[in-house]
């Protein structure tokens, strides 16, 4: 038995080898076509899309935004252990084996088919894959028998080795190559941002440099949080997007982004969050956006008479939100967004069009990779979350986060200095942030400098800790007085509330 598992282990190397040379060519030949027509990430786009939504909100909270690379490893981990199987069968029947390398293949291309937008262009990289991971099984296969058969042992070794080598070599190829066409493909830096018509003031300098270990005023585009349903990070080419409006609409209308820039553009201040951040916790960040008011882009169809209820957007991949049309032109700054943080949106953040809307949970209103906008009711279209049993109505919750100490933190005794974030978007702003030590009375922090009712705030408190074990809480009182609530709620299906409480220890 022993023997024969050892006889198997090169065949099972084989085919995983064969796999990862066909995928490696399929990621070249998606990133020269359509990245997400990739094989692996097509069927990690559909087991996202199978996944209920309480095992996605375990995912976000146990893996945080390293979950797409535990998912796509996962699937990949799959795909691999049936690929040894299909190197073991090779060692039988090379047809038996090629023929499970295909059906693997067979089921990506039903996963690239099944999305919303797919094209019949698509399917290629999945042809591309199974016609490498056999072409390379087969060339594994037959050195491995020729080796055996011939009569030098040492160059029947050197020949299999040779061929492991070149197989290798071309998976790690077509994956680099791929990678590095993906990221020549319509570069962000290559677009010029036209200058706001009508610019944000120069925001005031944070408590950054004061208080060691809050979070920074602004967020830095590359540590903005990331969460969404996409597997990979979406080459989109500005000079070729166009963004519909349609719908319930006086009439259909087509922008260029060319179109788009030369609309008069506004700056803002915004802080968003994502309704799958739990209290205290990391899914929530503020930046300065560029854009055109939502209201003008809609203004362009026509919208007077509509008798529509929601804007349903939609992104490159067929992806919808639905967003409630009566709080998306109440008056707040909702913007149809180029650029964050004085650069052109980067791609993990939209790029080129994305919406922003200040006061509203990300899953109802930050579309990114924005193709489209339809004016429409709940009770015609349904959108990706409400489908999933999420809110229609999601107005971002008043809420404090303590950044510094860090819970479980061994403190000394002495002055402490408690502080962090905390928002109350469209509510007037943070008017005040209270902290709370032991169940004790609840004292005033020190606020920092006001980025607008849309932006984050944040505090400092300095506590005079005492040895033993603490529990420090925090709460936030928004600009319309109304107090953050202590009620706590997970994030599914209308955001998490509560107060935020961590556990010290000062000696």
């Amino acid at each position: 038995m022993r023997n024969r598992r050892w006889r198997n282990l090169p065949w099972a190397g084989y085919g995983v080898l064969a796999t990862l040379a066909g995928i490696g060519l399929a990621h070249l030949a998606a990133a020269l076509t359509d990245p997400a027509a990739s094989p692996v990430l097509a069927v990690g786009s559909t087991v996202i899309d199978l996944t209920p939504t309480p095992m996605k909100e375990w995912a976000i909270r146990t893996f945080g935004s390293a979950d797409k690379a535990v998912l796509v490893g996962s699937v990949l981990a799959g795909v691999l252990v049936l690929a040894a199987g299909a190197g073991v069968l090779t060692r039988r029947r090379l047809a038996v084996g090629s023929g499970l390398l295909v059906a693997l293949v067979g089921v990506a291309a039903v996963a690239v088919l099944g999305r919303p937008e797919a094209a019949l262009l698509d399917l290629l990289p999945s042809a591309v894959a199974a016609v490498g991971a056999t072409a390379a099984l087969r060339l594994l296969a037959r050195s491995h028998r020729q080796a055996a058969g011939a009569d030098g042992a040492d160059g029947g070794r050197r020949t299999v080795l040779l061929t492991i080598g070149a197989v290798a070599a071309l998976a790690a190829a077509g994956g680099l190559a791929g990678r590095l066409v993906s990221g020549l493909r319509a570069r962000p830096e290559d677009v010029a941002l036209p200058t706001p018509t009508d610019p944000a003031p120069p925001l005031p300098r944070g408590l950054d440099d004061q208080v060691p270990g809050i979070t920074r005023f602004r967020t830095p585009n590359a540590d903005f949080y990331r969460v969404d349903t996409r597997l990979d990070v979406p080459v989109i080419g500005a000079d070729d997007w166009t963004l519909t409006i349609d719908g319930d609409v006086d009439r259909k209308v087509s922008l260029s982004f060319d179109e788009l820039l030369a609309m008069p553009m506004v700056e803002r201040d915004m802080t968003l969050t994502c309704v799958s951040n739990s209290v205290g916790g990391p899914y929530v960040g503020g930046a300065r956006w560029l854009g055109v008011p939502l209201a003008d882009v809609l203004d362009l169809a026509g919208i007077g008479s509509t008798r529509a209820d929601q804007i349903l957007s939609t992104d490159f991949a067929g992806m919808t939100i639905s967003t409630p049309l009566a709080l998306a032109l109440d008056g707040r700054d909702a913007l149809v967004a180029v650029g964050m943080n004085g650069e052109p949106l980067p791609r993990e953040h939209g790029f080129p069009v994305r919406l922003v809307i200040p006061g509203l949970y990300g899953f109802i209103s930050a579309t990114k990779w924005l193709t489209r906008l339809t004016l429409t009711t709940y009770d015609d279209r349904q959108a990706y979350w409400t489908d999933r049993g999420w809110a229609t109505d999601a107005p971002i919750k008043i809420s404090a986060r303590i950044d510094t100490p860090k819970a479980l933190a061994e403190l000394d005794a002495g002055d402490v200095v408690v502080g962090g974030v905390a928002w109350a978007q469209t509510r007037g702003g943070v008017a005040g942030v209270q902290v709370r030590v032991d169940g004790g009375p609840w004292v005033d922090a020190r606020l920092g400098p006001d980025g607008g009712d849309d932006y984050w705030r944040q505090w400092f408190h300095r506590w005079a800790a005492e040895p033993g074990s603490h529990r420090i809480a925090v709460r936030a009182v928004a600009g319309d007085g109304e107090p953050q609530t202590p009620v706590r709620a997970e994030p599914f299906p209308n955001g998490a509330s509560g107060l935020h409480e961590l556990l010290v220890r000062v000696s």
